[in-house]
């Protein structure tokens, strides 16, 4: 987060190439994707010859073997936070990353040069993972159980840790309680399933017909078609969670009038990016806060209840625990499609599609 936080404000070609430490020392470039203007799959250039950045002392050089495609990375790719991107271009898409280490900062601790590491940046990142070479704070991996490809675990952490930060963190779930998942089809929904099972609440989920036998399978109890014109009725529990991972108006109207007073309703869809876009960082940050003020009271006097817009923060405690439930089999993100890192573009249209169940990962030589 700290090395994250200096990195935001400078963009990728003026980051001066410097020697790295540890086996590979004197590597000053790599291959990576950019992005120098918004728009489709088409405005993604594959490129040899990237600087790298200054390793910090609290910093991991990873050897990305695989990077998975999160709709973030598409929602950014065709503008989203162009309010903050748009005077950096260009950028390096890409959150989540699994490789192996091939130098560490003088500060670093715990991860060791060699070691097999997964975890993910903080969406506010602008060097992103889709690259051979990707940096980031050691606080921001974990060693990968040996038990998952390279493929499998870079499809978990971005994921896991925006579900985690949501039922874990802000609505702290505990056993006994029962939680409902909005959109639990997708990665988002997939890793809050698992991880409210693993908390010991029980769970119930709305998800398309295609994807029930993966919710059940995670460890809901309960998947109701969202295509159903009775899912209210079908919901019968009043929930102590809610998780909306579509954040549409029915949908929040749907998790708020199903949870019991003094219970959370948490959105992935908050509006602090959308108006600073529109508005400006400074203008829409302070309308983006006054709105979800304006909610929050609304919410609590109207029906007693916490209202949130959620945002993925790393965390190490969590990432070593999801790390934990990953090797035991408690926690699986399916990966539908790969591709290599050079196709970065038609994974992303195979994305957008739709067509593809499961995450989408690229492959990286």
């Amino acid at each position: 987060m700290r090395r994250q936080s200096v990195q935001m404000f400078r963009s990728v070609e003026a980051l001066p190439a410097q020697a790295c430490i540890g086996s590979f020392r004197g590597l000053s470039t790599c291959t990576a994707v950019l992005v120098r203007r918004f728009g489709g799959p088409e405005v993604m250039e594959y490129r040899n010859g990237v600087a790298l950045p200054d390793l910090g002392p609290n910093d991991v050089l990873v050897r990305a073997r695989a990077v998975s495609v999160n709709p973030l990375d598409i929602r950014m790719r065709g503008g989203y936070g162009k309010s903050l991107f748009q005077p950096l271009l260009p950028i390096v898409l890409g959150r989540d990353v699994s490789g192996e280490i091939s130098a560490v900062g003088s500060g670093v601790r715990q991860l060791q040069v060699g070691q097999e590491v997964f975890g993910a940046l903080h969406p506010t990142a602008i060097r992103g993972t889709y690259s051979n070479y990707a940096i980031l704070a050691e606080e921001q991996l974990t060693a990968k159980p040996a038990s998952l490809s390279h493929v499998d675990a870079a499809a978990i952490p971005f994921a896991a840790l925006t579900a985690w930060r949501a039922l874990r963190s802000t609505a702290r779930i505990q056993n006994g309680q029962k939680v409902l998942v909005i959109g639990g089809g997708g990665a988002v929904g997939l890793a809050a399933t698992y991880l409210a099972k693993a908390a010991g609440c029980h769970v119930s989920v709305t998800c398309g017909k295609k994807s029930v036998e993966r919710v059940m399978e995670a460890g809901a109890q309960q998947a109701v078609d969202y295509t159903s014109e009775n899912i209210r009725e079908q919901l019968k529990d009043r929930f102590d969670a809610v998780l909306d991972t579509i954040g549409m108006p029915e949908t929040e109207s749907l998790g708020i009038n199903v949870l019991r007073k003094g219970g959370h309703y948490l959105t992935l869809q908050g509006e602090i990016v959308s108006m600073a876009d529109k508005y400006g960082l400074l203008a829409g940050g302070a309308a983006a806060a006054a709105k979800l003020v304006q909610k929050q009271v609304q919410y609590k006097q109207s029906h007693g209840i916490e209202y949130w817009w959620t945002v993925m923060r790393t965390d190490a405690e969590a990432l070593e625990e999801i790390a934990r439930l990953a090797k035991e089999g408690s926690l699986k993100v399916p990966v539908g499609k790969t591709f290599p890192l050079a196709e970065a573009a038609e994974a992303h249209k195979a994305r957008e599609g739709k067509k593809t169940v499961g995450k989408v990962v690229l492959e990286v030589e």
